[in-house]
């Protein structure tokens, strides 16, 4: 299993909502309001002066082959759109 993270504007919180949710691969995701810090990305005025950017953050239990088919997906579909992604392996997953 891997656990596949995307990072979006807040613009883009109920698009992709929506598309996660149409998905055949994902069978559910967590999402959360999180903070990016440093150059690495563009920031407006204000966020420069905060030292942060808003965004958010969706994590993903899923499948390698399944995380593949995902990124192509969101390739196609946000080119562009500033998403940012990593995929991890997950080394242990359970309800307690």
């Amino acid at each position: 299993m891997m656990l596949f993270t995307i990072i979006a504007p807040p613009t883009m919180e109920e698009e992709l909502i929506d598309w996660l949710l149409m998905s055949n691969d994902i069978t559910g995701f967590t999402s959360q309001v999180s903070n990016g810090h440093g150059s690495g990305h563009e920031m407006s005025l204000a966020e420069q002066v905060a030292g942060r950017r808003q965004q958010i953050t969706f994590s993903i239990e899923i499948d390698e082959a399944a995380a593949e088919h995902i990124i192509v997906e969101l390739k196609l579909n946000f080119s562009g759109s500033g998403l940012h992604y990593w995929l991890l392996p997950l080394t242990q997953s359970g309800s307690i």
